[in-house]
């Protein structure tokens, strides 16, 4: 089964109280047990965190490229200005995937930008919580399409 860390940034613990009419009224325990959930039916082990600290949530980009595992990130407000996040996601040796609850594009002008999605395989938004399961079946898609390349 292959590890893939789901790392969330700021606020994001917050989930089930915080703006619930863009951020849907599920918590973030319902969220890592989706997370969870949905990584063991593709054969992936999901190991969800969260953290309003980016020195914490850069250390735990870096444990990824260190271990060559892909990422799933949702990384809130650093999405729009951590030039240190992404610096780190630069250095990524797997696949990774930015998600996003929300559609950014489609809220304030501030939030469309992205200084992580030049560095990232791919972009899900907009599909909530769900955005999450579609993520992590990019993963294994990926995954896949890797271990194909090798053969």
């Amino acid at each position: 089964m292959s590890r893939v860390l789901v790392l969330n940034g700021p606020n994001l613990g917050r989930l089930g109280t915080r703006e619930p009419d863009v951020y849907g009224a599920t918590t973030f325990e319902g969220l890592a047990a989706l997370c969870r959930d949905a990584g063991r039916r593709l054969g992936l082990e999901a190991d969800v965190r969260q953290t309003d600290d980016e020195a914490e949530l850069i250390r735990w980009v870096h444990e990824a490229a260190d271990e060559r595992l892909p990422v799933v990130l949702n990384p809130a407000a650093f999405t729009h200005y951590s030039y240190a996040l992404r610096d780190a996601l630069a250095q990524r040796t797997a696949p990774l995937v930015e998600v996003h609850i929300s559609n950014p594009a489609a809220r304030e002008e501030f939030r469309h930008t992205s200084v992580v999605a030049g560095v990232a395989t791919g972009t899900i938004a907009g599909f909530g919580t769900f955005s999450y399961v579609l993520a992590l079946q990019a993963v294994v898609e990926l995954l896949a399409e890797e271990a194909g390349g090798r053969g």
